[in-house]
């Protein structure tokens, strides 16, 4: 069957159509567990409470590619699409609550999810064993950001059956898909009201009705920007942060892409020489995917391969920006970056199939942000207007094309309203650490050391040889545990991350030299 390519440049070039599931919530109960210990004590034997003016009430959270779920606490949660206007549309938000393990504090971990357009409790099974040490204390809250999962959907359909892979790029075309998508989403919202700001007054909102809770807030990728602008409007509700890859407020999102992708790949294929094996097979990996970019560029592929996940049997058209967005998605991660030098000779000799092969796996957790109506509404409200490409992109890469892309997109899209210190750092002195990749092609370490400029309490940890999202790796969910407990960032013995580093690269099908 025939398939668009979803993901890297592509998510830009076109609107896509996604699905989403509806979760439905059991009738909430208005009888009160009883609590032998703080506020936000759960019975062991309830089966409904109350916290603050929610009423809760047992439900099961579906599974991605599983028959599995995941037991939690749902309650009905509304707020107006537009504050200003009391009789705007009202939005049914979905989230939940995954109980602790022990004995509940009461404080409370909010997991912010990336994107921008992830749903955090789709994204929850990825995030549960890293926070696993860390909630055995404490419940978790993941509310669906408007605009996303369950929470009012911006979901961009295209039903024309063209494979947009197959076609010359066109700026023309990408803003005709995009007017497509404002017709679409605008049948059940105002595209203005999906920002980062409308998403910090919900969870302040929730934070309200809940009984104004202290929160402990673990944001991922753009997950970091949402708990940022948190801590500047409502600092009095933050006990502690966690920035997991993080985004400075004073970014544009988009526009330093092609940089840190190669410098990311370069640093990445620096480690390859330093291997005498990976060496010896691949002298330069980077100009061979220069060669392979080029020549996809002036000679498209169609390319047939099993899917690894549904096995399904696929036809993809492989070209030069498909190629490079599967690349990126590559080197997000090490065990997928140590294929990329044999992966990338391959499709030189021909053979595809090892790249294309991937997408079932790298795509898990990215299709919904392709056709996702809440991307476009934030970085065209918070970024659009800041957005350059120098002429050093022209010979990255990516290019100047996702600048272009987003630019043009912007130009028609309905944008929200940005505070007007939004783009300053955040100061301050609230216990807060921060998380980098040494190899992350999305939000590099300079991030992060941009951001402790401004914080008085906080801890960077650099981890090496790792790529975007780290909190999982290694003895990071222990010492993001250990943070919570003591607050005290700058104390935190973090030698055990020293261990983390480059997996050995694949010299051939059977793996990494002996």
């Amino acid at each position: 069957m025939k398939k668009n390519m979803k993901i890297g440049i592509a998510a830009l070039l076109a609107v896509l159509a996604f699905g989403y599931s509806r979760f439905r919530d059991k009738p909430a109960s208005t009888d009160s567990a009883q609590t032998t210990r703080g506020q936000y004590r759960i019975a062991s034997n309830a089966d409904s409470f109350r916290f603050g003016t929610l009423d809760f009430s047992a439900c099961e959270l579906k599974r991605e590619h599983s028959a599995a779920t995941t037991k939690a606490w749902c309650s009905p949660f509304q707020v107006a699409e537009n504050r200003a206007d009391p009789n705007s549309r009202k939005l049914d938000l979905k989230f939940a609550l995954i109980a602790s393990t022990q004995a509940a504090d009461d404080d409370f971990i909010v997991y912010l999810a990336g994107g921008p357009g992830q749903s955090a409790i789709d994204t929850w099974p990825q995030m549960a064993d890293p926070l696993g040490p860390a909630r055995k204390h404490r419940h978790v809250l993941l509310l669906d950001q408007r605009g996303t999962g369950a929470s009012n959907p911006l979901t961009c359909k295209r039903d024309d059956g063209q494979d947009e892979d197959s076609l010359p790029f066109d700026l023309e075309r990408t803003a005709a898909s995009t007017q497509s998508c404002i017709d679409e989403v605008s049948k059940i919202a105002d595209p203005r009201f999906y920002t980062t700001t409308d998403a910090v007054e919900d969870l302040e909102a929730l934070r309200q009705a809940l009984g104004a809770p202290k929160l402990d807030l673990v944001g991922v990728s753009y997950g970091t920007r949402l708990a940022q602008q948190y801590l500047k409007r409502h600092p009095e509700g933050v006990r502690s942060i966690v920035l997991d890859s993080v985004a400075p407020n004073e970014l544009a999102l988009g526009g330093e892409f092609a940089r840190n992708l190669d410098d990311a790949l370069k640093a990445q294929f620096a480690n390859c020489a330093k291997q005498a094996a990976c060496a010896k097979a691949f002298p330069d990996p980077y100009a061979s995917l220069v060669t392979l970019r080029k020549t996809l560029t002036d000679t498209p592929r169609k390319i047939s391969h099993a899917d690894p996940v549904s096995f399904e049997q696929k036809t993809e058209t492989l070209n030069g920006d498909s190629m490079v967005g599967l690349v990126r998605m590559f080197a997000y991660a090490p065990e997928t970056a140590a294929l990329l030098p044999h992966t990338i000779e391959q499709s030189l000799a021909g053979n595809d199939v090892p790249l294309l092969g991937q997408i079932g796996i790298l795509e898990q957790g990215v299709e919904a942000l392709v056709g996702s109506g809440l991307q476009l509404s934030v970085i065209c409200s918070e970024d659009a207007d800041r957005l350059t490409s120098g002429e050093a992109d022209a010979d990255t890469l990516l290019g100047k094309r996702m600048v272009e892309v987003l630019k043009a997109q912007c130009e028609i899209w309905p944008r929200g309203q940005r505070p007007t210190d939004f783009n300053e750092p955040v100061k301050g002195d609230t216990p807060i650490l921060v998380l980098e990749g040494e190899l992350d092609p999305v939000t590099p370490p300079r991030y992060g050391e941009q951001v402790m400029q401004h914080l008085d309490n906080a801890k960077l940890i650099v981890a090496k040889g790792q790529g975007h999202n780290i909190i999982g790796r290694g003895c990071m969910p222990k010492l993001v545990s250990q943070f919570m407990d003591t607050l005290a960032p700058k104390t935190l013995d973090v030698g055990c991350a020293d261990a983390l580093g480059p997996i050995p690269y694949f010299i051939d099908f059977n793996g990494a030299a002996p």
